[in-house]
């Protein structure tokens, strides 16, 4: 098991090593609609929902395997939604122009 947590360990790095050269967030080139569009985008309730459930869970050490990656797919889908909103914001500030 220990191989297989540093090779989740490893792809993780990776994805985000991916996500930060296809977002660039130091650049600030999206248009003031995509951004405004970009700070809209949420998770639906139900999804929050379920994020807290297997966040208690998590904390009282009680998550399946499969539930321990599926808080980790929220994870990872959060930190790319805040990549995006960060680039946003930047893009809005940068256009002088208001959210």
């Amino acid at each position: 098991m220990e191989t297989r947590g540093c090779y989740s360990a490893g792809v993780k790095s990776a994805e985000a090593a991916i996500l930060g050269r296809m977002f660039k967030p130091e650049s600030d080139e999206f248009s003031p609609e995509v951004a405004r569009s970009l700070l809209k985008l949420e998770f639906d309730a139900q999804d929050v929902a379920r994020m807290h459930e297997l966040a208690v869970r998590g904390q009282a050490g009680h998550l399946t395997l499969a539930e321990e990656g599926e808080l980790e797919s929220y994870r990872r889908i959060g930190r790319l939604l805040e990549l995006m909103r960060s680039k946003a914001r930047r893009s809005l500030a940068r256009a002088g122009v208001a959210a």
